[in-house]
């Protein structure tokens, strides 16, 4: 479920910090007093954001976190209809408009995406950092299927994601039960792929980002493609998705840059076209 547009009291711009360092797109939830629990005005400033980042060239990659000791407790419901006020249609058009159109996003960016989690990652929430091409969790991070808890169905992907990542019965255990995960479980899952001290997840996420973002952008748009297309796609359907990726990759910059580098013996120099 989301948040209306008249909850917000603040500027989406101070809800969502935003800020482009060395070819990196930094997008910071910032409602640390409420565990930044996404409202509609922090969700359509991420959804825009990402947008953005897919169509800048000097943005070459993506990295999404909060301030405080929260990652994202999930959707601020504060506000939401009754069901008394619902007429037929309101639910599944809301989750259309809002969770499912934020997960999109970052499943949609051009740019790789990096999720550092701070903190607690709860229903939407959870759901946001495990769309990201990459997760870093600190270690006192959580992962929560907190739908189960509020007699809710899951929302924002979540399953579609989870059994892709850890398998149906895992994806179940976490929904039915919704009991918070340690990061260290969810690395060992297969959810994270590190965990680090709290104080070294922003120098974490700052390395791996600049390294992606020094690499060759085009190819890693279409890897991205390639890998989400082929959980849903059958042999035939997969391989001519990568021909097809191949042909157009190669007539990149950074693909002729990469073949001639190898063959001169050098370090590539890519700059993302």
């Amino acid at each position: 479920m989301t948040s209306s547009p008249e909850e917000s009291k603040e500027p989406a711009e101070s809800l969502v910090l935003h800020a482009t360092d060395n070819g990196v797109s930094w997008i910071t939830l910032n409602r640390p007093e409420a565990m930044n629990a996404v409202t509609w005005d922090q969700r359509e400033r991420i959804i825009a954001l990402l947008g953005a980042a897919s169509a800048d060239p000097d943005v070459r990659a993506v990295v999404i976190t909060a301030t405080g000791k929260g990652f994202c407790a999930g959707a601020d419901l504060r506000g939401a209809p009754s069901a008394g006020d619902r007429v037929p249609g309101d639910v599944a058009r809301t989750i259309r408009l809002g969770a499912q159109r934020l997960i999109a996003a970052v499943l949609d960016c051009e740019k790789p995406v990096i999720a550092a989690v701070n903190g607690t990652a709860a229903g939407i929430g959870a759901h946001l950092a495990l769309a990201c091409d990459l997760v870093l969790a600190a270690e006192p991070a959580r992962f929560i299927e907190v739908f189960v808890r509020r007699g809710l169905v899951p929302d924002g992907g979540g399953a579609y994601l989870l059994p892709r990542l850890i398998g149906p019965q895992r994806a179940k255990e976490l929904m039915f039960f919704g009991d918070a995960l340690p990061a260290a479980d969810a690395e060992r899952l297969g959810l994270v792929n590190r965990v680090v001290p709290a104080d070294e997840l922003e120098k974490t996420a700052r390395e791996w980002a600049e390294r992606l973002a020094q690499g060759p952008t085009r190819a890693l748009a279409l890897t991205k493609q390639l890998v989400n297309a082929s959980l849903d796609a059958d042999r035939t359907t997969a391989f001519a998705a990568e021909a097809a990726a191949q042909e157009i990759n190669m007539t990149t910059r950074d693909a002729n840059e990469g073949v001639a580098s190898f063959v001169e013996r050098r370090t590539p120099e890519y700059r993302g076209r």
